[in-house]
């Protein structure tokens, strides 16, 4: 046989192994002839021990990367590190209270990544989060005071009905500390007051629903009730494009109704773990104080443009975040997604 015949011939055997590496070819063609054959002794040579990690150990019975002690490694590292979700429950003082996502080690993304790094180097793990079996929407209508006590998360409330303001300097100071508070706006006040609302959804905060016309919402009856929800609803989509999901009822005034009438335009009802009691115009230091002795995980914590609330703002979120806590929107704070505090 010539030369250049073999040449080809070795080419194309050469070929049909590797496209048939893992297709049973190489299986086969071994059982019949062995491993040992001219032919895999030549391919070998050629390419290498292709889809070697795959293949069995024939000192274990299993393959390479079964028996690989990086695997082993991360395997045993992943059962540390598991954390449990948490149900949603409805609590006899809290009320509804949202579920909590767990976490655990993504084995086999991890350890694609770690054979990427220098032997020695420290592994980077990837995680993924494990969702309750109970969330807030089985729980079924319920008032929100708080999120869960394990998320290191909190939210500042703000209820808008006046006090305009003071409105932009409030907003100034979240933009300086990067804070995202959740504005709940009176319908009437959205009506008369466009502008400011489009400007507290442009520097990027959640915009949700106060009712219309500032009412004790449990001494309305039904119809009633349901407009004043359902009419600063249909506004904040109007004027604001916003698709409302939360309900602050004003003063913290409600019924089961009123909750059940959110619900039926779904919407959760939500109202605060602590109150500023801004409104009485306390001495700013004083409501950093009580911020500061009573915010923790889950903490919703109401207030309203004042000047109170003006000149107290950047100290509590100071005081927050020194308790460790992200400060996040309402909308962040009672969802389950984990939150990791960055180490400082």
């Amino acid at each position: 046989m010539g030369r250049n015949k073999f040449a080809v011939i070795a080419i194309c055997i050469a070929l049909m192994m590797i496209l048939g590496q893992f297709a049973g070819i190489r299986a086969f063609v071994a059982k019949s002839s062995g491993e040992d054959s001219y032919a895999f002794r030549l391919i070998h040579d050629l390419t290498g021990d292709l889809g070697a990690q795959d293949q069995p150990d024939p000192t274990s019975g299993g393959t390479a990367k079964d028996t690989d002690p990086l695997l082993d490694k991360i395997r045993e590292e992943a059962e540390k590190q598991r954390i449990e979700p948490i149900d949603a429950v409805v609590d006899r003082v809290w009320k509804a209270i949202p579920g909590y996502n767990g976490r655990e080690v993504d084995i086999e993304r991890t350890y694609e990544k770690a054979k990427l790094l220098p032997e020695g180097a420290n592994i980077e793990y990837v995680y993924r989060e494990l969702r309750p079996k109970v969330n807030l929407e089985d729980l079924g209508p319920q008032p929100i005071y708080r999120g869960n006590p394990n998320k290191p998360m909190a939210a500042l409330m703000i209820n808008v009905a006046w006090g305009n303001e003071y409105l932009v300097p409030m907003l100034d100071t979240l933009d300086q500390q990067k804070v995202k508070a959740t504005f709940f706006l009176d319908g009437s006040w959205l009506k008369k007051n466009g502008e400011l609302a489009a400007e507290i959804k442009r520097r990027g905060h959640q915009i949700e629903n106060h009712a219309y016309s500032h009412p004790n919402m449990s001494q309305l009856e039904q119809t009633r009730a349901r407009l004043e929800i359902s009419k600063t609803k249909e506004l904040l989509k109007e004027k604001l494009g916003v698709e409302n999901r939360w309900f602050a009822p004003p003063s913290g005034d409600y019924n089961m109704q009123t909750v059940k009438l959110a619900a039926e335009q779904g919407l959760k009802t939500v109202l605060w773990t602590v109150d500023t009691v801004d409104w009485k115009n306390p001495p700013a230091t004083s409501i950093v104080s009580k911020i500061s002795n009573n915010v923790g995980p889950g903490t919703l914590i109401l207030m309203h443009p004042t000047a109170a609330s003006r000149n107290a703002l950047e100290g509590m979120i100071q005081a927050i975040r020194s308790k460790g806590l992200v400060l996040g929107t309402v909308e962040q704070t009672l969802s389950p997604d984990r939150v990791e505090v960055p180490v400082p």
